[in-house]
Order: C-alpha cells, then structure tokens, then sequence
C-alpha cells in the first residue's frame, strides 16, 4: 500500500500521474483505472492510497482509495 497526491488526470483518457509521498517518484493511471472504484474523476492535489503493480519497469496505481489510511 502506498499513498500520493494527483499529479496530473486528464478525464478524457483516464490517464494521470499520482506522486508518491515516501520517495517522490510517479506511479501511472491507465485509462480506465477508476472503472469500479468510487472515484469519477480525480483533481490535482488530491490524496489517494492505492497498490502498485510493477509491470516491465513502469508502476501503475490500482485500488485507488481516498484518505491517510495508515499514515
């Protein structure tokens, strides 16, 4: 588990960049990422806990979540 802000989210694509808050580096969204999470769209800033998966060397956010759960 993980947790970062929204970096970027284009609501069009689905894609975006959160900014994870232990090391500064950037996990992706793909579209469609927030298919069956109780998001609708995101906002720049906003904080979110999530899994990351590890795929051929790009990380990529799942199980979006709100709030500080755990920190």
């Amino acid at each position: 588990m993980a947790q970062g802000v929204v970096k970027t989210y284009d609501p069009v694509t689905g894609a975006g960049v959160i900014v994870r808050d232990d090391d500064k580096s950037e996990v992706y969204l793909r579209p469609g990422s927030l298919k069956g999470s109780i998001f609708r769209n995101l906002r720049q800033g906003q904080r979110l806990v999530f899994d990351i998966v590890d795929e051929e060397g790009h990380l990529f956010a799942t199980a979006l979540r709100m709030g500080q759960e755990g920190y």
